[in-house]
């Protein structure tokens, strides 16, 4: 068992880690990229990446209070889901009536990996290995569709 400092001495590390691991690589746009904190540029959009003891999930979430907006959103993400896959190289879980952690409702579209976990190092490359190629994919998607969503700046 973690204490609540050496859970958050883990995620950090991992995070770092990672983050140093991706600075190699610029975006699809040729910039640099925030890949941990990815800015989609649109309010209550995010590009997510978490992991826990046994668990690694990366996701586009988004959280628009107003539900008529949150479908019209999803409605945008249903029209780029045949390039989004291709992208992807996979299917990844559509979740469009969802609710976080805290009960607010979001939708989301992820995937996720079962059996490895942030507090071992020795599975720390397979997690990378995993998020690494989705957020690299995801930015290229972003890439290409991100205009199709200034409306909801």
């Amino acid at each position: 068992m973690y204490s609540r400092e050496e859970i958050k001495q883990l995620k950090h590390s991992f995070w770092t880690k990672f983050g140093q691991f991706m600075a190699l690589h610029l975006s699809s746009d040729g910039e640099k990229a925030n890949w941990i904190n990815y800015k989609t540029g649109v309010k209550h959009l995010y590009f997510k990446m978490d992991a826990d003891k046994n668990e690694a999930k990366i996701a586009i979430q988004w959280s628009q209070p107003d539900a008529g907006i949150r479908a019209l959103m999803a409605e945008q993400f249903l029209q780029f889901r045949v390039l989004l896959h291709d992208l992807l190289g996979e299917e990844w879980i559509w979740e469009m009536d969802g609710r976080d952690e805290y009960g607010k409702p979001i939708c989301q579209i992820y995937t996720t990996m079962q059996g490895h976990s942030i507090f071992r190092e020795v599975d720390w490359a397979e997690l990378i290995s995993f998020f690494k190629p989705r957020i690299i994919a995801l930015d290229e998607f972003w890439s290409s569709a991100k205009y199709a969503f200034d409306l909801f700046k």
